[in-house]
């Protein structure tokens, strides 16, 4: 069966994260948005794991189900060096066990705990418990697995099970670095809200024999991911090398002769972008045959937001947002699967917007710093001072 599934998210326990996540919120909306299986997170955390039993009931072997939502324990750790691993756990006693394993003093305070284990320590825990185990958003320059380490295995001792590549990084980028040639890339959220537009904004299609934790672990090892969804990673907020301060993009050279240092006074950001060009030993991507394709999205009332130049929570988008999914039915099949024909007879501007997308045919502004991306599409571009690249003749 094929199954679409977003393996990261945080709970409303997590620091930055919004108080409305919680299950009874979190799934219906998950169901809009057209997946099939979310990872919990958070399920080091004692009191989510409490809300979890409350909430759900198991279905299947390491499966949790409410409101026809299936869920499967997950938990962001950060480990040694401010590095984040991805932790996909086979129950609730297990969860329970490991969090009282897990050295960190603030595991009752926030979701995503703390510890000073490095990864090949912690890898070698989860793994006495049958857990999968990968670098979250494994190029994000400020808690990224390769913001530390040149090689994966420097990390963690031994070949973990999965790669998450991160909102700012896509397979074509990933796929110039050789030693994760014979990885899985997954491609998850990182969601901290239950808006539509954070829930499965970058998901995973993957084959399993059934919706289990077993049949997750077989498909990770048979490398059964047949498709990744995620953001053009020129949209992620830490694409471009660019200042955390102002936002100007910077030259990653020009960068690193003023130490990092902004000319507005602000502290400088490396890009995944660059990073990834300093790691990588192709010019251009060699994609392993078992590699899926990975599929440009953006969530769908983002896209509207930009048609419309309007916030993304107002009622003008909520509103049409709504349409569309009551025509079509989930958000996915919106992006995805309708025709474009049939999405222009509800929404000609937004069915602009999704061909633009299918068609690759889009322009944008990239994200660096901290800020996202902006999409353009057939709009004059827009050219404000702070977006300029700065070199070591204008810095």
């Amino acid at each position: 069966m094929l199954v679409n599934a977003d393996f990261h998210i945080h709970s409303c326990f997590s620091m930055a994260s919004s108080k409305d996540m919680i299950i009874k919120n979190i799934a219906p909306k998950s169901k809009l948005k057209g997946l099939n299986l979310l990872g919990t997170g958070d399920a080091f955390h004692p009191g989510w794991l409490d809300i979890i039993e409350e909430s759900t009931v198991p279905t299947a072997e390491g499966i949790y189900s409410s409101e026809g939502m299936d869920f499967v324990l997950t938990t962001e750790v950060e480990g040694k060096n401010k590095i984040h691993h991805l932790i996909i756990i086979p129950d609730i006693d297990i969860a329970r066990e490991l969090s009282g394993k897990l050295p960190s003093k603030n595991k009752n305070q926030d979701g995503r705990p703390k510890t000073q284990l490095d990864g090949a320590e912690i890898l070698d825990l989860v793994r006495q418990y049958d857990c999968l185990i990968g670098p979250a958003h494994a190029f994000t320059p400020w808690t990224g697995m390769y913001k530390s380490f040149d090689s994966i295995y420097d990390c963690y001792g031994k070949k973990p099970d999965f790669v998450e590549l991160g909102l700012s990084a896509d397979t074509f980028m990933a796929d110039t670095v050789s030693e994760l040639k014979d990885f899985v890339f997954l491609t998850n959220s990182d969601a901290h809200s239950p808006w539509p537009h954070r829930l499965g904004r970058e998901f995973n299609q993957i084959e399993l024999q059934d919706i289990s934790f077993s049949s997750i672990k077989k498909a990770f090892k048979k490398r059964d991911v047949k498709a990744n969804y995620g953001l053009l990673p020129n949209l992620g907020k830490y694409h471009m090398t660019a200042c955390t301060k102002c936002y100007k993009l910077v030259d990653p050279i020009a960068a690193k002769e003023n130490k990092m240092k902004c000319s507005c006074g602000g502290r400088i950001k490396k890009g995944v972008d660059f990073r990834i060009s300093e790691i990588a030993d192709f010019k251009s991507p060699k994609h392993p045959d078992f590699r899926p394709d990975y599929i440009h999205l953006m969530p769908l009332a983002e896209l509207i937001a930009t048609v419309y130049d309007k916030g993304v929570t107002t009622k003008t988008v909520q509103g049409k947002w709504q349409k569309l999914i009551g025509e079509f039915n989930t958000e996915i099949d919106v992006l995805i699967n309708a025709s474009i024909s049939d999405i222009e007879k509800i929404d000609s501007n937004v069915s602009g917007a999704i061909e633009a997308f299918r068609n690759k045919t889009i322009d944008v502004i990239p994200g660096g710093g901290g800020k996202y991306g902006e999409i353009l599409f057939d709009k004059a571009p827009k050219k404000p001072e702070n977006k300029k690249i700065v070199t070591l003749d204008n810095f």
